[in-house]
């Protein structure tokens, strides 16, 4: 029998703007009438394996009647709250939820993975204040912060409802954007929790005093709004920062020195723009497609100088429409995955078709 030979890769233009197809079929239907709340986190590991985090305690009870005391119904029941799934949907493993030996988020945000393979949980409720690490297969292994305690923006040991992280792997530093409460960058050992440093908007120091609503014909804030919702590291050695409210993207050395801004979406109010963001595959990390929760779409900018260039989707709940998108995350093809929170719920993967 001859072999089957793989079909030829088509190259891309690498000046034509990335665009995408909604995958109507990832993930897969989940077993044993599992049901998804709503998704407050996504991230992609080195294997490529997409990994969620959804919140079990935001399903009403018409959602999950099965569990109820008679059943009312014959579905559903929340799934754990950390899933594994490949990048053809199916679900690998699952677990997480309150246990003994450690704390549990009453609300969960954000997730990521560490060059290890090390599983990272945000915890954000006012009651929280933490970081969760455990092995992937969901053994627990450290607490950064301390339960129901915070600080302030200058505080080193303690945070202020943190939104989401990233790790340094060379460094051994773990970037954290801290957050609901504070307004701040806070850099910690990725091994131990330590305090390394800390800034704010522009590179200042950060303060906590009461601040204007956004107004986007006003004089542009010189402190992070909250929430202070995202941070990723670039292979060139850039930080970058979504100031949600304040509706831009800052960018930093990993010192902390400022280096410019991007402002997306200006005239979005409320509950900002920028709520996500990743940089492109390619080595030089040409884009960036960043999750505009509000306005319910995922823009993309040219990275050098914050150009808009498209726009997927728009407000709604069909496949390939957003409500809530609150997180992405991207795998070594250039296929982007979404979370969902609010009435969303879900996730999604855009598969890369140019």
């Amino acid at each position: 029998m001859t072999q089957q030979q793989p079909a030829p890769v088509r190259e891309r233009n690498p000046d034509a703007t990335p665009k995408f197809s909604v995958d109507a079929t990832w993930p897969k239907p989940l077993p044993e009438n599992w049901i998804l709340g709503q998704v407050a986190g996504i991230a992609v590991d080195r294997n490529d394996h997409i990994w969620v985090l959804h919140r079990p305690k935001s399903l009403v009870e018409d959602e999950q009647g099965a569990t109820l005391n008679p059943p009312t119904t014959m579905c559903c029941k929340a799934a754990p709250p950390v899933l594994e799934f490949d990048r053809a949907g199916n679900l690998l493993r699952s677990w997480g939820g309150k246990s003994e030996g450690f704390p549990w988020p009453k609300n969960e945000h954000g997730i990521m993975v560490d060059g290890d393979g090390n599983v990272w949980i945000g915890a954000q409720d006012v009651a929280d204040n933490y970081l969760l690490k455990f092995t992937p297969d969901g053994k627990y292994l450290m607490t950064i912060g301390t339960p129901g305690k915070t600080g302030g923006s200058n505080d080193p040991a303690l945070l202020g409802r943190p939104a989401h992280m990233i790790v340094d792997e060379a460094a051994g530093e773990m970037y954290i954007a801290d957050g609901y409460q504070n307004r701040r960058v806070l850099v910690v050992d990725a091994k131990t929790g330590a305090y390394k440093r800390h800034w704010g908007a522009y590179g200042n120091k950060p303060n906590d005093d009461k601040q204007a609503p956004y107004n986007p014909s006003a004089p542009l804030s010189q402190q992070f709004s909250n929430p202070v919702h995202c941070v990723r590291l670039s292979n060139d050695n850039l930080v970058y920062v979504c100031d949600r409210a304040n509706d831009r993207i800052q960018v930093f050395q990993k010192d902390g020195k400022f280096v410019k801004e991007f402002r997306v979406e200006p005239q979005t109010l409320q509950n900002g723009s920028a709520w996500d963001l990743v940089l492109s595959e390619d080595r030089e990390q040409r884009y960036i497609f960043m999750a505009d929760g509000a306005n319910g779409q995922v823009v993309t900018y040219l990275r050098s100088n914050g150009e808009k260039l498209a726009t997927l989707g728009r407000s709604g709940r069909m496949a390939g429409q957003f409500k809530w998108v609150h997180n992405i995350a991207i795998d070594s093809a250039g296929n982007i995955y979404t979370a969902e929170v609010g009435t969303g719920r879900r996730a999604q993967k855009f598969n890369r078709v140019e």
